[in-house]
């Protein structure tokens, strides 16, 4: 358990993201399936998921300049690059208030992160963003807000009870939400993106007090409350990946609405809205978006300005997308313009393209030298660079450029999980209907790739490359950096541990002594097909003493070989 913080510093901001974003992963679909408000297009989850990712990336990258310094970097910088971080990545509604929740923290925050300021900043992030939207409305996640500040208010000088207090108080009013929005009442949910923020200020209280706390909203009683989830109707099929099933196999988006509804807008009536989102980042003068704010304000609702110094986030929903843009162009310069019709929940592109493929696969790769593999093989590829995983933007990406109505996305990483999931989210609101295998190595994805066949139906094709990883044990090897305790025992600096299914098995003194003992447990339990994936620094000699070993302590089992490039890893195994 990580040392628990008396303030928050930059290490403290720095596991408050880590935890925030790992518990959107967790609930980005249940909050997703709840959103019902402003527009009931079923993305909340995703798009905080996606602002709150930009947030940490922004601060991992703070901590990266500092790597060759002997301490921590400071407080302001880390708060303010959450900051920035969130207000450049934000999406939707959603993620637009959050940025500006977390703007309105830091700039308290930066001054220190004690009790006293925790209070002024909780108060500080709930007055921006009400001020941020144009027109308030009470039950979302701006009461929530206004709500937690307001419990966290007194005098008591410890951390830990203020961030307590703040979390139990949007706890609470979350569960009134469905009280004080009509449309949240009419669909038995409470607000989608109040739950959101729910989530982060409960990482906040794992931060400081090393628990997480109860989850959900709060009744009155101290229970909590249980909003109901509608879900997909169709069968999802579950065949196990390292015990996950599979994502998004089957066609369509998550209804939303209670029984009998149709799509549920702005109004609190439930009446047709708009029929554009529109998100740009702009780059103007104070003076300017206030001119703004009043003429986007007259073309549609759902407007939210948030950010300052010159540099803007824009969300509005619109009839007129050309008129919300030309007013971004009159006031300065927009730019990562994004326009949504809510009608067909697809991105609009002005650029004419070629008609789109039927189906592609998309794989995230560890090197440059599998990247050509799987290039070769017809896929769109990813490469994740050592201590550089993939944001769910340049998956979002990858898959646009695979112009596919049909997409198969290998993560190829268990760590890349939620990340992979929230793009697969996002590209499904652009009309790409995406299925996720959660491979959790390269051998995986390689075996998957090796079955797939687009001419044969979705579904099965799905589930014949979800068989085929599934059936693939992985394993790799790695040196240990330092002492410590692994599940083969002791390690020390510089020994070659063998990892089989993500845990260490093998502790040895080099690469070929440990990769003939981690095969030789691997193909204990039976094999027919060994792969061997080499390191950029790795000789030829070892894949042939490797394939030889195979050959004559296991017989009619075959061996193959790819070089990988520069890996992580010098060696990756699979056995099918």
């Amino acid at each position: 358990m990580p040392q628990l913080p008396d303030d928050l510093d930059a290490v403290a901001v720095r596991r408050w993201c880590s935890l925030a974003l790992e518990a959107l992963g967790r609930e980005r679909a249940e909050i997703d399936a709840i959103n019902v408000y402003p527009i009931a297009d079923g993305d909340t989850g995703t798009n905080l998921y996606l602002t709150l990712e930009s947030a940490a990336a922004a601060v991992e990258a703070v901590f990266a300049a500092h790597e060759t310094g002997t301490t921590a970097p400071a407080t302001a910088d880390a708060v303010r690059a959450m900051a920035h971080g969130a207000l450049i990545g934000a999406r939707g509604n959603s993620g637009t208030i959050l940025a500006q929740l977390l703007r309105g923290m830091a700039g308290v925050l930066a001054d220190g992160g004690d009790a006293a300021h925790l209070r002024l900043a909780l108060t500080s992030a709930a007055d921006a963003a009400r001020q941020a939207v144009a027109h308030p409305v009470e039950g979302t996640v701006l009461t929530v807000a206004a709500e937690a500040a307001q419990a966290a208010r007194g005098e008591d000088p410890d951390l830990r009870t203020v961030v307590t207090a703040a979390y139990e108080g949007a706890r609470a009013a979350l569960a009134r939400t469905p009280e004080q929005l009509a449309v949240l009442g009419r669909a038995g949910v409470v607000d989608a993106g109040g739950r959101g923020l729910v989530a982060v200020l409960g990482a906040l209280v794992e931060t400081v007090t090393g628990q997480a706390p109860a989850r959900g909203p709060r009744t009155a009683s101290g229970n909590a409350a249980k909003a109901p989830v509608t879900v997909d109707g169709g069968s999802v099929l579950g065949l196990p990946v390292g015990g996950t099933p599979v994502e998004g196999v089957t066609e369509g988006y998550l209804p939303v609405g209670a029984p009998g509804q149709g799509p549920l807008d702005c109004p609190e009536d439930g009446g047709a809205g708009p029929a554009f989102e529109v998100i740009y980042l702009l780059e103007a003068r104070d003076e300017q978006v206030a001119r703004l704010r009043t003429r986007l304000d007259a073309l549609g609702d759902s407007l939210v300005v948030v950010g300052g110094d010159g540099l803007w986030h824009v969300h509005v929903h619109v009839d007129d997308a050309g008129a919300a843009v030309e007013a971004g162009v009159e006031a300065g310069r927009p730019y990562r313009i994004r326009i949504t019709h809510f009608a067909t929940e697809s991105g609009h592109d002005v650029r004419v393209q070629a008609e789109p493929a039927q189906r592609a696969v998309v794989v995230v790769v560890p090197g440059d030298g599998l990247a050509g593999l799987c290039t070769e093989a017809g896929a769109t590829t990813v490469i994740a660079r050592p201590g550089e995983p993939p944001a769910s933007g340049e998956l979002v990406d990858a898959i646009r450029r695979a112009h596919a109505r049909e997409v198969v996305l290998l993560p190829n990483d268990a760590a890349l999980r939620h990340t992979a999931a929230a793009a697969a989210e996002q590209a499904r609101t652009e009309g790409v209907r995406v299925a996720l295998v959660p491979t959790r190595a390269a051998v995986q994805g390689i075996a998957a790739l090796a079955v797939h066949e687009p001419d044969r139906g979705f579904d099965e094709d799905v589930v014949a490359m979800t068989a085929a990883a599934g059936a693939t044990r992985y394993a790799e090897l790695a040196v240990a950096e330092r002492q410590s305790w692994t599940m083969a025992g002791i390690c020390q600096a510089g020994d070659i541990l063998g990892l089989i299914d993500g845990d260490v098995a093998v502790i040895g003194a080099d690469v070929p002594g440990t990769a003939r003992t981690v095969l030789d447990r691997m193909l204990a339990a039976g094999g027919e097909l060994v792969t061997l994936v080499l390191g950029e620094d790795v000789p030829d000699s070892l894949a042939e003493a490797l394939e030889e070993h195979v050959r004559e302590g296991h017989l009619a089992v075959d061996t193959v070989v790819y070089r990988g490039g520069h890996q992580r890893a010098p060696l990756l195994i699979g056995v099918e």
